[in-house]
């Protein structure tokens, strides 16, 4: 009777491991993250954000197309943007991310191609861009591009302690 418990543990134990060795791509993309439907009204800026983004929640949509939110900062922080994009259409000619400063008195805005943007999450399973913030409060981040896909975007921030 031993025997069988252990049997059936370590059964379980495999098949657990097995799915999450087979989650796909996307799935390990998002994690246990939320999805957030972006159908508020964040005021910033002199403009209205659809959604307040950290790390608990993620976005979608399709592209080509633009689109913002707000990031919350306690303190000086790396705010890291995470873009997973499928069904590519076409790669287009250009995708900014731009990052603003509290009360967007300043900007950090990051360019690549289409290609570029395709070429990284086909090799490293997503693109990636950051920017140091300063201001504490809210950060408005917008993006844009031409590339027809789908996105799922979600944000990290690392604070920028000594």
């Amino acid at each position: 009777m031993k025997h069988t418990s252990i049997w059936r543990a370590v059964a379980g134990l495999l098949l657990c491991l097995f799915a999450v060795g087979c989650s796909d791509r996307k799935s390990q993309f998002i994690g246990s993250r939320v999805q957030d439907s972006c159908d508020r009204n964040w005021p910033i800026c002199s403009e209205i954000a659809g959604c307040l983004l950290g790390a608990e929640s993620y976005i979608e949509g399709r592209l080509p197309g633009n689109g913002k939110f707000v990031v919350q900062l306690a303190e000086a922080s790396t705010v890291r943007v995470h873009m997973f994009i499928e069904d590519v259409r076409a790669t287009g000619q250009e995708t900014s991310i731009s990052f603003f400063e509290t009360g967007c008195v300043d900007r950090v805005r990051e360019s690549v191609t289409g290609q570029v943007l395709v070429g990284e999450n086909d090799q490293l399973g997503e693109f990636a861009r950051e920017a140091d913030l300063f201001g504490i409060g809210d950060h408005l981040v917008s993006f844009e591009s031409d590339t027809e896909c789908h996105y799922t975007l979600k944000v990290d921030v690392e604070a920028k302690r000594p």
